[in-house]
C-alpha cells in the first residue's frame, strides 16, 4: 500500500531565498526589534542564521539600501537606518507616472489625510505653526498672479497644516505623495488662471482655513477645509466641462 505524501511546497519553499530574507528583516523592522543605530550581522553569520547564501543577503541589503533602510558601510557593516521619505516618494511617483489618473487619486487620498490633520492641528499646533501658516498666507498673496510659484507656495502652506499635526504617520505619507501634489496644484493653478475673481478666492479660502485653526474648533476647520475642496472642484469642473477634477 502507498503512503499518503503531498506535493506541496510549504510556503517558505515557495519563496525564493531573497523574497525570505527581505520579508524577515522587514518584519524586524515593523515589530520594532531592529532600531535605528542598530549593527547587523556580518553577512557570513547571516547567510548561516537564514539559511541562504552570501550573494542572497548582499542583494537583500542593496535593495534595503536603495530605500533608506540601511547602510552599507564598506569596512564596517550594515547599519540600520530612518528610510527617506523623499526616496520613497520618488519610487511612488515613478510607479503611478503610467496611470492616466494618478495625480486625481492622489488628490483623493490628499483630502482625506488633510482633513484629518487640520482636525489635529486645531489641537496641536503651536505658536510657530501659527506664525508659519501666516508667512504661508504672505506667499500666497506674493505669487498669486505666478501659476507656478503659487502653486508652490498654495502646496507648501498645506504641507504645513499636515506638519502642525504632529502626525509622524500623516506627514510621512504626505512627504510620500508630495511630488504628485505639487504637480497637481501646478496643473490646478494653470487651468483656473482665467476664471474671474480666482485670485481673490485662493487668498481668502486661505485666510480662512488659518483662521479656523487658530481658534482651534476641530468641526469648523474641517467644513471650511472641505468648502476650500469642494469650491475648488466646482471652479474647475466649469473651466474645464469635459474633465473632473479636485481641488
Amino acid at each position: 500500500m502507498i503512503s499518503e505524501f503531498s506535493i506541496k511546497r510549504d510556503s517558505d519553499q515557495q519563496a525564493s531565498g531573497y523574497d525570505r530574507v527581505v520579508s524577515f528583516l522587514k518584519e524586524q523592522l515593523i515589530h520594532g526589534h531592529l532600531k535605528e543605530g542598530d549593527m547587523l550581522l556580518p553577512e557570513r553569520e547571516l547567510a548561516l542564521r537564514l539559511n541562504v547564501s552570501r550573494p542572497v543577503v548582499r542583494e537583500a541589503l542593496r535593495a534595503l539600501a536603495i530605500i533608506g533602510a540601511v547602510e552599507i558601510q564598506h569596512g564596517v557593516g550594515t547599519v540600520i537606518r530612518q528610510p527617506d521619505a523623499t526616496a520613497l516618494g520618488e519610487f511612488f511617483s515613478i510607479g503611478l507616472a503610467h496611470h492616466a489618473r494618478a495625480v486625481d487619486d492622489v488628490m483623493e487620498a490628499r483630502v482625506a489625510i488633510e482633513c484629518q490633520a487640520i482636525r489635529l492641528a486645531c489641537a496641536r499646533a503651536t505658536s510657530i505653526d501659527f506664525i508659519q501658516l501666516a508667512g504661508g498666507i504672505d506667499d500666497i498673496r506674493a505669487t498669486i498672479g505666478d501659476p507656478v510659484a503659487g502653486a508652490r507656495a498654495d502646496f507648501e502652506f498645506h504641507r504645513l497644516i499636515v506638519q502642525a499635526s504632529r502626525s509622524d504617520t500623516l506627514i510621512s505619507i504626505y512627504s510620500v505623495i508630495s511630488d504628485l501634489l505639487l504637480r497637481s496644484h501646478l496643473n490646478r493653478r494653470r487651468e483656473v488662471a482665467t476664471v474671474e475673481g480666482i485670485n481673490r478666492d485662493i487668498e481668502q479660502a486661505h485666510v480662512e482655513i488659518l483662521e479656523a485653526i487658530e481658534a482651534r474648533d476641530a468641526d469648523a476647520a474641517d467644513a471650511v477645509l472641505r468648502r476650500h475642496f469642494a469650491i475648488g472642484a466646482q471652479i474647475r469642473s466649469s473651466a474645464l466641462p469635459n474633465r473632473e477634477g479636485a481641488e
